[in-house]
């Protein structure tokens, strides 16, 4: 039996550093397809683009942003590094600048934004509050970034827990989710730096907790983004690019699955 409605698509947007900004290119191309989203999962650097797209910021301008935006326009450096190097307050305020101050439940598109709570071992989850106080807890790179403490909390990145929160999207209400994991590879990457010891060493653990939890996304988008680094924030036009041929790579996948939906086969 045809379903006489449009299946609701949620984005599960994946953790990965400067890899992350690969979703831009994932929406373009959605967008072209003429696929409309619903809801948006996003953790650390998902969280982030995913709350841009969902104030109603055109996929254009994103591009603009990720490739003009420099590192030293999000990263403050902790003077007396304690429990992480970098402040955080930074990109804290340019993240409260970009989305203008809003609060998540106010936002055309319905959000979810994952971050870690350190001193519990839990996963939380913001459906409402400031945009730019749960973005802020989400991206905290364990050793990176100080904790940021927010509601009675310690927050870390949300990848500790939950690097693509397809689950989270599911209890959203999507019909269909598509997960965008710009984490998982098998190609080696160079460590340079304490930055890439910390951020590689952490993403090799996420990559194993993932993948029983990556079976549950009706689609799974991968850009081939392994040869960057996770803290390199000079090849950011390459991975927008690298997002959009992940994406086109599946378009026909992805248009079977809704189709295969609207059919009843699901």
């Amino acid at each position: 039996m045809v379903q006489d409605r449009q299946p609701r698509i949620g984005l599960a947007l994946g953790a990965g550093g400067a890899r992350g900004f690969a979703h831009v290119g994932v929406l373009q191309v959605l967008e072209k397809m003429g696929v409309k989203v619903d809801m948006i999962a996003g953790c650390s650097m998902g969280s982030l683009v995913g709350a841009l797209y969902c104030t109603g910021m055109e996929t254009r301008y994103l591009e603009q942003l990720a490739v003009n935006l420099k590192r030293r326009h999000w990263i403050d450096f902790s003077v007396v590094p304690k429990m992480g190097f970098v402040n955080g307050q930074r990109f804290q305020e340019m993240t409260r600048f970009l989305t203008k101050g809003q609060n998540i439940e106010d936002l055309p598109i319905p959000l979810a934004i994952i971050a870690t709570d350190v001193e519990r071992g839990e996963r939380v989850v913001f459906r409402e509050g400031p945009i730019h106080e749960a973005v802020r807890g989400s991206i905290s790179i364990p050793g990176i970034f100080i904790p940021h403490r927010y509601q009675g909390r310690m927050l870390v990145d949300g990848a500790v827990i939950d690097r693509v929160p397809i689950q989270v999207a599911r209890e959203m209400g999507a019909d269909i989710v598509i997960a965008v994991d710009v984490g998982l590879y098998e190609k080696q990457t160079a460590v340079k730096s304490v930055f890439d010891v910390i951020s590689q060493s952490i993403e090799i653990m996420e990559r194993e907790i993932l993948r029983t939890r990556i079976l549950n996304a009706d689609v799974v988008i991968r850009p081939d983004v392994g040869h960057i680094s996770s803290t390199a924030f000079t090849q950011i036009d390459e991975c927008v690019s690298l997002g959009r041929e992940a994406c086109e790579r599946v378009a026909e996948h992805i248009r079977n699955t809704i189709d295969e939906w609207r059919d009843g086969g699901s």
